[in-house]
């Protein structure tokens, strides 16, 4: 059976989405059932069927949504900066601080994600690449107003900028102690990003 659209039902389908990110951080995708996630929102096993035609349509759709409302709030947030290099701390700090304000969709979104392959295999993530494009509009903004290099190239950089945001996200879910808060982990990569590894003159000497 084919799933309703996103506004048949919402505040039913809401529910079972909320359970999802709850049912599938708590145990796992691979190890959560509908029936759990039926019983978390309170609903009948059945019901899941009548949005989702299986677990794993369950979970796309939980990215589509869920990455969709991601780019909608950075997107505002960044509106609001000043320059490129005050929007790119925000849109930094605000993947960060996505760990502590949405523990549960974050660990869903980046660990769960990986373990359905048809989500691997047969979906194109456009809520991901609108993500990215975020960045490449703020580094794009950057060349234009004469705050970044003129030869930056683009496509390498935001992939450089998300993989750090990643691995540095994955790093604390996956931890049981966290060595870093996310907070200052966010200041230290621009800094990172904005000032570089070398001391001032390093980079333009000789090895």
């Amino acid at each position: 059976m084919a799933r309703r659209g996103p506004n048949s039902g919402g505040e039913k389908r809401d529910r079972i989405l909320r359970a999802a990110v709850k049912i599938f951080s708590r145990k796992g995708f691979f190890n959560s059932k509908v029936s759990e996630i039926a019983r978390a929102a309170e609903v009948a096993d059945g019901t899941i069927y009548l949005y989702f035609r299986n677990k794993d349509d369950l979970l796309i759709s939980l990215f589509e949504e869920k990455m969709g409302e991601v780019v909608a709030d950075v997107r505002r947030r960044i509106a609001v900066g000043g320059n490129a290099l005050d929007r790119l701390r925000i849109f930094i700090e605000n993947h960060m601080d996505l760990l502590e304000r949405e523990s549960g969709l974050v660990e869903v979104l980046q660990v769960e994600l990986r373990q359905s392959t048809k989500f691997l295999k047969d979906y194109t993530p456009v809520k991901f690449f609108e993500y990215l494009e975020v960045i490449s509009d703020i580094l794009e903004e950057g060349k234009r107003e004469g705050v970044f290099r003129p030869d930056l190239n683009v496509s390498v950089a935001r992939r450089a900028i998300f993989g750090a945001l990643d691995e540095l996200s994955l790093t604390y879910i996956l931890s049981r102690k966290p060595k870093y808060h996310p907070t200052v982990t966010a200041a230290e990569l621009c800094r990172l990003l904005l000032e570089g590894l070398c001391v001032p003159g390093a980079a333009a000497g000789k090895g």
